[in-house]
């Protein structure tokens, strides 16, 4: 009896293959890391080990990518000010810069909430809480995303209505956005710009979907969350109100379509 009581116990443990820890980890997709384990970067307990179809028992056995451990108990909340030409990515085959090169090696593995694309620099989260991370990806939670547009000529009224009410992109109609001029060049229109959705290189298309163009994009802010004076290339912990307060959503409400934010000049 005392046999079977063990088997049970040990059938109970959470259990998942050596590829399907990585990827949850954040470190790369089931892909990448099938194509790590079989070059030999991952050890078990010590061991390399090859078959990514390997077992792991997460409460007892040790994984470490490139002698780094896979998995931490402490959950970790990091708000990075990305430069423009990093990747948010964790490696690049071409040999580019990525935002892991900002964080140094004293960390556990984390991985970014939702993606900022190369030429676009400002906040970005990356966490090791893959619940926190899900939350905040999750189309249905809406969180507030808010960014610094500078775009290419002058922007009419018209236009930053139509920006407010949503525009009709290739993969449908956007929500509304809430827009302000900040203030206008001799060729340019600066605008803080807030949406709720993730969809790839979203402002940039709602941008020339009005006949513009982006020069210049930052992300400010993030529900409650603003960048403040974290200097580029530098990150910061997230407090754990701050985490608290994006899981509940507290900061999440939704504009009325039509009509946009006073035009002031700053």
């Amino acid at each position: 009896m005392a046999g079977t009581g063990s088997r049970d116990k040990t059938q109970k443990r959470p259990l998942k293959t050596l590829e399907r820890v990585l990827s949850k980890a954040g470190i790369g997709s089931r892909t990448e890391a099938r194509s790590w384990i079989g070059a030999g970067r991952v050890r078990v307990n010590g061991k390399t080990v090859r078959d990514p179809d390997h077992w792991v028992d997460l409460e007892r056995d040790r994984v470490a990518f490139d002698g780094k451990p896979v998995r931490s108990e402490q959950k970790i909340y990091l708000l990075l000010n990305k430069p423009k030409g990093y990747l948010t990515t964790y490696r690049d085959p071409e040999g580019r810069e990525t935002v892991y090169d900002l964080l140094g090696d004293s960390l556990p593995y984390v991985s970014p909430v939702g993606r900022l694309d190369m030429d676009t620099s400002g906040l970005l989260l990356l966490t090791n809480d893959t619940q926190f991370a899900e939350r905040l990806t999750n189309p249905e939670y809406k969180a507030p995303k808010t960014y610094l547009v500078k775009a290419g000529g002058i922007l009419s009224e018209e236009s930053l209505a139509r920006l407010c009410e949503g525009v009709e992109l290739r993969d449908g109609l956007t929500l509304p956005a809430e827009v302000k001029r900040l203030r206008d060049t001799g060729t340019c229109t600066f605008v803080e710009m807030t949406i709720r959705e993730g969809r790839n290189r979203q402002v940039r298309r709602m941008m020339e979907a009005v006949g513009s163009k982006v020069l210049k994009l930052v992300r400010t802010k993030i529900g409650d969350i603003e960048i403040g004076g974290l200097e580029i290339g530098k990150y910061r912990e997230l407090t754990a109100a701050e985490v608290k307060g994006l899981m509940e959503g507290r900061s999440v409400s939704r504009p009325d379509r039509g009509g946009h934010r006073a035009s002031g000049r700053v």
